[in-house]
């Protein structure tokens, strides 16, 4: 197996979307070029070329940034290939100049984020759409 990581390396809408809708139950087709525009980074993996993950980190314009969308294609996964994808993003969210990095995760994701250095913390969560 021939991984290679980038950090906001050109990623093409189509090639996400396919790999968001491969991985995630209810998939959502996003127009990443504008998402991605706006972004404090973003890592991708590829195996022999193809897409096969992706982290994206958005940010507040100065301490905080937010770990969102991270996805291991199937077939990749418990290959450590998604704790890579979100310790790069770390890294190169520190590099830009980071100082917190904050993710929000479902319970049984506690244990993942825990090995990729993620302390657990009280936050809150106000839904502001009735979608499902």
């Amino acid at each position: 197996m021939a991984l290679e990581y980038r950090v906001r390396g050109t990623i093409g809408t189509e090639e996400l979307n396919a790999l968001i809708s491969s991985s995630w139950e209810q998939p959502w087709a996003g127009n990443w070029s504008a998402i991605l525009a706006r972004s404090l980074t973003w890592v991708t993996a590829h195996e022999d070329g193809r897409l096969v993950g992706f982290a994206h980190v958005a940010w507040d314009g100065g301490a905080h940034a937010f770990l969102l969308d991270p996805t291991v294609h199937p077939s990749m996964r418990r290959m450590g290939v998604g704790t890579s994808l979100v310790r790069r993003a770390a890294q190169a969210a520190r590099d830009s100049g980071a100082e917190w990095l904050h993710v929000d995760y479902e319970p049984q994701l506690e244990e993942f984020y825990t090995r990729c250095g993620f302390k657990l913390t009280k936050a809150g969560l106000l839904r502001l759409s009735s979608g499902t």
